[in-house]
Parts: C-alpha cells; structure tokens; sequence
C-alpha cells in the first residue's frame, strides 16, 4: 500500500512540473522580410586534378614540366652514373673481401664511403634546387589560372567555384562541372609556348 502511494505521488509532482511547460504558447515563426530578395546564386564545381593531364589537361603545365625536367637532366644523369660508379665498386668489393689485400680492400672500402656521401650531398643539392626552380616555374602559371578563372567565373555568372579535387564532393551533377570548359578556354587564350623565366 505504501508503494502504491510513493508512486501516485511522484505521478502527481511529475504532473506538476511538466504542466507549466506544456501550457506555454509556441513564439511565432519569424516572417523573413519581403523587401530584401535574396541574389541568385549560382555554383560550378571544377577538378584541377585535370589540369595536369598530359593530353587533354593544360598546355602550359606540359610544357613547364618538360622545361623543368630538361633543365635537371644532367643533375640527373650524373647521380645515375655515380650510383652506377658506387653499386660497382660494392660488387668489387664483396666479391673479393676474403681474397683481397686488407689495404687495398679498405683503400675501396673508403673510397665506396666517400661516394655516398657524395651521392647523398649531390642528391638533397639536387632535390632542393628542383624544388626551387619549380617554384619559379610554376607560381606564374599558378598565378595565371587564378586570374584566368576568376575572369571565367564572372563571365558565366558564377559566385562560387569548388576543386572537386581539394574537397571530397558527394554529389554533383555534370552540368556543375566546369573543368573541361575552363581547360579548353585557358589553353586557347594561353598557348603552351608561352616563354619561361630562365634559371637565374
């Protein structure tokens, strides 16, 4: 019997403190204002992943990769060589360790020891010169697209254009997708003969 009562008086308080809530009005839906309209927006989605695709990608970007790389051929090829020179020299040396003079094995041993580090000092040389050039070569090219885009943006109307290639999009439809015709617009109005700044 007391059970009975504990219950129906926490039934009643309950009660008691629900009701005030529920007996409040809900405020009005604010009304948006008539006078402003909103603008019209309107979206496009492009894919700067395509930009660099040797075929059907920007023109200028081919060719300033080709300079680029041309530029560091020989740097290239001579890393190779004293990759060659040291992978040789390593052969020689393990194929005569047990038969060989003990001074003239460590004269090769050294010798094998300066080679890379010279190879390892030539190559972060090399790495960091490439990075160097490539940001020379290619920040005007950068610089260039924003520009020509933004100009392609506004003539078409567009406020807002997403790199579907930075930012994981869910859904779009193709008629969003603007990256082949900025490509196309782009490589006409920039030729891919377009001159680079020589290496300073």
């Amino acid at each position: 019997m007391k059970i009975e009562r504990l219950i129906a008086a926490v039934a009643f308080v309950a009660a008691l403190a629900v009701s005030p809530a529920l007996a409040q009005t809900r405020p009005a839906a604010a009304t948006p204002q008539t006078g402003a309209a909103l603008p019209e927006s309107k979206i496009a989605l492009i894919y700067s992943d395509a930009f660099l695709d040797p075929k059907t990608g920007i023109a200028r970007f081919n060719t300033a990769l080709s300079t680029l790389n041309r530029e560091f051929q020989p740097r290239q090829t001579e890393l190779q060589q004293l990759q060659q020179k040291i992978q040789q020299l390593n052969d020689e040396v393990e194929k005569t360790k047990g038969v060989a003079e003990p001074r003239a094995l460590q004269t090769k041993v050294d010798q094998l020891e300066q080679w890379n580090k010279d190879l390892k000092r030539k190559g972060e040389d090399a790495q960091s010169a490439y990075t160097k050039r490539r940001g020379e070569i290619f920040a005007p090219l950068e610089d260039d697209i924003k520009k020509n885009l933004e100009a392609f943006a506004k003539q078409r109307g567009i406020n807002v254009i997403i790199d579907g290639s930075q930012v994981p999009v869910v859904y779009a439809a193709d008629s969003i997708d603007v990256t082949r015709a900025f490509i196309n617009d782009f490589n006409s109005k920039n030729p891919a003969t377009a001159s680079i700044t020589p290496p300073k």
